[in-house]
């Protein structure tokens, strides 16, 4: 589906099913050097399970016009007027990795838009080390395979791995460069700069009133468990599910990952329900 925020086409990638804004609608946000497959299985799932999904790639890449937005702030405020272009007052923010932080501010700016929030790899600060940052940079190639690297449980260096893990690291490693051949310069760099420039995470989560839910890879090399502390500590109706999977929890744990998220929309639709 192609839809029109600040006079620039997006693509957002419904499921497989007709987006319809009376249904309980789910935003899909993906992260830094993705777009929207990377909720492949998820987002099919919940949109033949009576969901409007909503999985949307960000400026700037993957299929979406404009520059890529330089701030999580603006990254927020964007995903709020994709939910007018697409017709839908309220909506499920789900989040990975740099998407989390789209959705929490998104939900500290507009709480009454958001029904519930799905954090995925999320993490207060998300800073992002200084050599990843260079390598985004000026070497862009050598920080996919560091992002391939870190982001997978199970990883064996070069193109031609074989072994467990061996399918899921490729595949991530080829978007990446898919979004790096079309996509802005530097976008590896924007989007890495701007998760580490984030600073209104703790006082976005304290703002939280909806029904929260963290998704955490228990071998997760990126935003490992024990850094979202501050996060976790900070919204008050929060709880945490863990799955057996690296940052890349989408790919390498697709059935956990899907259930976790089914079984959140259930209870927040069913509250939303009962209230109103």
């Amino acid at each position: 589906m192609l839809l029109t925020v600040h006079a620039h086409h997006v693509y957002c990638y419904t499921g497989g099913k007709a987006f319809d804004p009376a249904l309980p609608v789910i935003m899909l946000l993906h992260g830094a050097q993705n777009d929207h497959s990377v909720w492949a299985l998820q987002s099919r799932a919940l949109a033949h399970r009576g969901y409007a999904v909503l999985a949307p790639d960000l400026p700037g890449h993957g299929r979406s016009g404009g520059a890529p937005l330089t701030t999580v702030e603006a990254m927020a405020a964007w995903a709020l007027a994709l939910l007018d272009a697409a017709g839908a007052s309220r909506a499920l923010l789900a989040g990975h990795s740099m998407g989390s932080l789209i959705a929490l501010e998104a939900a500290h700016l507009a709480p009454q838009r958001v029904s519930g929030l799905a954090l995925l790899g999320a993490t207060f600060p998300m800073k992002v080390s200084d050599t990843l940052l260079d390598a985004a940079r000026d070497e862009q190639d050598a920080a996919i395979e560091m992002v391939a690297a870190w982001s997978h449980s199970s990883w064996l260096p070069g193109p031609s791995t074989a072994g467990p893990g061996a399918s899921v690291t490729n595949t991530a490693r080829r978007l990446m460069q898919r979004i790096a051949a079309r996509g802005a310069p530097l976008l590896f760099h924007t989007d890495f700069a701007a998760c580490n420039a984030y600073a209104n995470g703790e006082a976005a989560a304290a703002s939280i009133t909806c029904p929260t839910l963290f998704v955490q890879g228990r071998k997760d090399m990126m935003t490992p468990p024990r850094s979202a502390k501050l996060l976790t500590g900070s919204v008050t109706r929060a709880r945490i599910v863990s799955v057996d999977a690296g940052h890349a929890m989408m790919s390498e744990a697709p059935v956990a990952v899907l259930d976790a998220l089914l079984g959140f929309a259930h209870e927040t639709q069913t509250a939303v329900q009962s209230k109103g």
